[in-house]
């Protein structure tokens, strides 16, 4: 895949003018998706979030790049009134990355994922992109061969995802070893352990870590810059201590939840939007705010981070 230089304009892609510029002057820009918006959280707290996560990384230094498909048109940088489309738009697809040359042909609206946000920000020169969590590898997938496109993706394209560890409903030790067969660094922003979405905690321990945004910033210029390796650097970033949920609290939630999507026959693009939701009523709308806590803790910490790069 060819990716052009910082600043330069992709005859597929419409950038706002805020994030055009910023990339032309080489300021640091965040890329954030639009799953999170169209089918991540309900209305209207859902425009409240994005809107919300956008000033975060202003207030940092950095540029929001909100990413999606509106009108079959791939959009990087949104205003409050594509905010509102995909937050309220009763037809807004899911699109992973197999799914981007459909929506477009179509010219119909889609939110991102991890995986065609990772593709869309590289295309347009955005190196640090903030999520909630990664998709992987789903339980049971020795059976289903139910595989996030979010891990080939990681393997491929060089952005840095700043995320809260890897969906605690999915296999986090399988999701591990399968980044690890993809060369891709897995590294824990000020903690020993990797955490697990909602939880600060799992069983598995940190790959690598790092206690600092610079640290990171020099991982990505060693990475990409010195040694020419492609593919992502994975940035786990525990949720708040203040709003996390415990693993063994919401662990038994999730094995309801799955049981239940199991019962109803959930399953392909479908299955974790049901079973985020599924927990939201699980646990009373608690993890909806746990959610909402972690991914303003990751701009934040993406914010840094795109600015230390671009200072490297």
């Amino acid at each position: 895949m060819t990716i052009p230089p910082t600043g330069t304009a992709h005859p597929y892609l419409s950038l706002s003018a805020e994030v055009a510029d910023a990339l032309a002057d080489r300021r640091p820009v965040v890329a954030l998706e639009s799953t999170i918006i169209s089918h991540g959280m309900p209305y209207p707290r859902n425009v409240e979030m994005a809107v919300e996560v956008e000033q975060i990384i202003r207030d940092g230094g950095a540029t929001p790049a909100t990413i999606a498909i509106l009108d079959g048109v791939p959009r990087i940088g949104l205003d409050a009134a594509e905010l509102e489309v995909l937050a309220s738009h009763p037809d807004v697809a899911k699109v992973s990355l197999r799914d981007l040359p459909y929506v477009m042909a179509r010219k119909a609206h889609g939110a991102t994922t991890v995986a065609s946000t990772m593709r869309l920000a590289a295309l347009a020169g955005i190196s640090v992109f903030v999520t909630g969590g990664l998709g992987g590898v789903h339980r049971g997938a020795e059976r289903t061969f139910d595989i996030s496109a979010d891990l080939t993706e990681l393997g491929r394209t060089d952005v840095a995802v700043v995320c809260a560890g890897v969906k605690s409903i999915l296999d986090i030790g399988l999701t591990l070893e399968t980044l690890e067969t993809l060369g891709v660094p897995v590294v824990v922003h000020g903690s020993d352990t990797f955490p697990s979405f909602y939880s600060r905690s799992s069983d598995h321990p940190a790959p690598l870590r790092a206690d600092s945004a610079g640290e990171l910033a020099a991982m990505m210029s060693a990475k990409w810059d010195g040694l020419g390796l492609e593919g992502a650097i994975v940035v786990a970033n525990p949720v708040p201590a203040a709003d996390e949920i415990p693993a063994g609290e919401i662990g038994a939630l999730i094995d309801q939840a799955l049981s239940e999507s199991v019962e109803r026959g959930v399953h392909g693009k479908d299955i974790t939007p049901f079973l985020l939701g599924r927990i939201v009523e699980l646990t009373g709308g608690r993890s909806l705010e746990t959610n909402i806590s972690l991914v303003r803790d990751n701009a934040r910490l993406g914010a840094s981070l795109a600015v230390s790069y671009s200072r490297s």
